[in-house]
């Protein structure tokens, strides 16, 4: 069957059979899901132009009848049996997204060196080898050189009169320059997320940021979690080597912004350094994640062995190496130790939680006495995943909720008009609601009576769609269906994710002995984190409730832990201290969880 997809104007041949979701993502167009093309997220809308595309079953469930007479179709469930023009609507690929967050001040000692060297040029009495020149010029130092080095070393000490530069790297001389170019060495620190992915071009000289950008990761197409992600990886034996690619173009796009940007030479990014989640690594690097997904849950490395940028398909130095954050467990990657280390959660005498909340919500308590840390499975209600009216933090989406009185405002990214909620509205959605009375503490909503007795400029948009109850907040017409609504499926799913986390913090303070009361500071990391307002994530119960200056959104400190490591090989080293230090808890089996799951499910009365 032939496709033809607009506006993107790509034309594609598949056999018969094949679900629409499935060719596009085979062709790299994006078309929006979270549950990597099952059928249960309802988001990958597409338009048929031309061409004949039945009703699915499920269809019924995402679209009116007016929009299916319009052409409107699931794409993971509309199977290609004939030639077709499909319009895709616009995947917005620029999710707003937290580039900066809580760090610390460190002393500037990248592991990226540069000595300029005046070498004297051999002569029958000095017939040293040419390494050697140069090695005994870094009479302090005593780096290795590669075989790919020696190739070209000789060449450049004789074209620049033996006037050169040393880039060492750690322990390896990675290259020699002609020329003094000390003033110009740059490094890229990499936060690789399962939603979004942020570069930041670090100027070693500076020690500051020369340029930061972030997109969507390309990997989007597999689902929204690294459990469908896996999944995909175990239904398909090629769908590893596509989800590696896919990160890798992600990674390499970025690295041409931030360079175009700052206006620097690829060839002049000696190093990367990247965190992420276990997931994410592992799959960048081509590696198996089918036994991060059952128990006993194992990893294939906690630090990972010597590798390069290219391991990354990132292009930059040919022999850049790559500094990749280690793990504590199959779900407290990467990421969580580069916040520990922006944080200095692990030398801090106050005692402190750090959680970082999305779809699998890392956790951790203590001082520098003792740290535990923990996963907790929120799901992806943080991500507005699985939300009847949910999207990605992009422009239309709402992202804070206020009711006063009868009254209800809006803040809506973009400042236009709001066509769907992300995570932080849903959140000061619900937070609201229970504040009003609307909600009671089980999560159910109040009966109509008690909401027009309580409400009654309210009262209305307390209304159903089908047999659900809803709660209207955005009107568009008179039709609650084609409103921006909050069902009460939604606000169970927020339930099973704060109680999830909830649960985790419990079980951590429980294990060292302390009462909530006795946190000095809450920190709320991650993009979400950055954009959660405080005091509903105490209303609903999702942090313990402190006085609202204890819990500070700590932004995306994943990207902040990745520059102090590009930054200073010393608080790289301290990476290592983390690992050894802080002590994993594995939730999965406990036979307490459960039961204090089910009571973290009510809101705080």
């Amino acid at each position: 069957m032939r496709l033809r997809f607009v506006p993107e104007g790509a034309e594609v041949r598949v056999p018969s059979g094949t679900p629409v979701f499935d060719a596009a993502s085979w062709n790299g167009i994006a078309i929006d899901s979270t549950c990597g093309g099952h059928g249960t997220c309802k988001k990958c809308r597409v338009r048929v132009v031309s061409g004949e595309l039945p009703v699915d079953t499920v269809d019924p469930r995402a679209f009116t009848a007016e929009e299916l007479r319009d052409g409107w179709r699931l794409a993971c469930r509309a199977s290609a049996r004939d030639d077709l023009v499909v319009e895709v609507p616009p995947l917005q690929t620029r999710p707003k997204a937290a580039l900066a967050g809580v760090g610390r001040h460190v002393i500037l000692r990248p592991s990226v060196q540069k000595r300029h060297l005046l070498l004297p040029e051999p002569s029958l009495e000095d017939q040293r080898p040419d390494l050697q020149r140069v090695l005994d010029a870094l009479d302090d130092l005593e780096p290795k050189a590669s075989i790919e080095l020696l190739r070209t070393l000789g060449g450049t000490m004789r074209a620049a009169d033996f006037d050169v530069t040393a880039v060492i790297c750690d322990e390896d001389l990675i290259d020699l320059e002609p020329g003094d170019t000390t003033d110009r060495r740059f490094a890229i620190a990499f936060d690789l997320g399962t939603t979004t992915v942020v570069a930041t071009l670090v100027d070693l000289e500076s020690g500051q940021p020369a340029a930061v950008r972030s997109m969507l990761n390309r990997q989007q197409p597999f689902g929204a979690d690294v459990i469908t992600r896996i999944s995909t990886t175990m239904l398909d034996p090629q769908a590893l080597s596509t989800l590696q690619e896919r990160a890798h173009e992600t990674m390499a796009e970025l690295t041409e912004e931030v360079c175009a940007e700052a206006g620097v030479d690829p060839a002049e990014i000696y190093e990367i350094t990247v965190c992420g989640n276990v997931t994410m690594m592992q799959l960048a690097l081509g590696i198996d994640p089918e036994p991060l997904s059952m128990a006993p849950f194992i990893v294939a490395a906690h630090s990972f062995p010597s590798a390069r940028a290219r391991d990354f398909g990132v292009q930059v130095h040919p022999r850049a190496p790559a500094f990749i954050f280690p793990s504590l467990g199959a779900y407290v990657g990467g990421d969580i130790v580069a916040g520990m280390l922006a944080t200095g959660l692990t030398r801090d005498r106050r005692l402190r939680m750090f959680i970082d909340v999305g779809t699998n919500s890392e956790i951790a308590v203590g001082s520098n006495e003792r740290v535990l840390a923990c996963a907790a499975p929120a799901g992806p209600a943080f991500e507005a995943a699985q939300i009847k009216c949910g999207m990605r933090a992009a422009e239309g989406a709402i992202e804070g909720v206020r009711i006063d009185d009868d009254d209800i405002g809006l803040e809506v990214i973009g400042s236009t008009d709001a066509v769907g909620i992300c995570g932080s509205g849903l959140v000061d959605a619900v937070a609201e609601l229970v504040r009003c009375e609307l909600l009671d503490h089980t999560g159910r909503f109040v009966p109509d009576e008690l909401a027009a007795e309580i409400h009654p400029g309210l009262a209305s948009r307390l209304t159903r769609v089908g047999k659900e109850r809803v709660f209207v907040l955005h009107w568009r017409g008179d039709d609650p269906s084609a409103s921006v609504f909050l069902s009460q499926r939604d606000v169970r799913e927020l339930q099973f994710a704060k109680a999830s986390i909830a649960t985790g913090w419990h079980i951590l303070l429980r294990e060292l002995g302390i009462e909530a009361g006795d946190i000095s500071q809450v920190l709320l990391a991650g993009s979400f984190g950055a954009y959660l307002t405080p005091l509903s994530a105490v209303r609903i119960g999702l942090v313990p409730k402190l006085a609202l200056p204890r819990i500070i959104s700590a932004g995306n400190v994943a990207g902040e832990g990745a520059k102090i490591a590009t930054l200073s090989y010393r608080e790289r080293a301290e990476t290592q201290s983390i690992l050894r230090e802080v002590e994993y808890v594995e939730l999965s089996g406990r036979a307490d969880f459960n039961d204090l799951f089910v009571d973290q499910l009510a809101f705080p009365g």
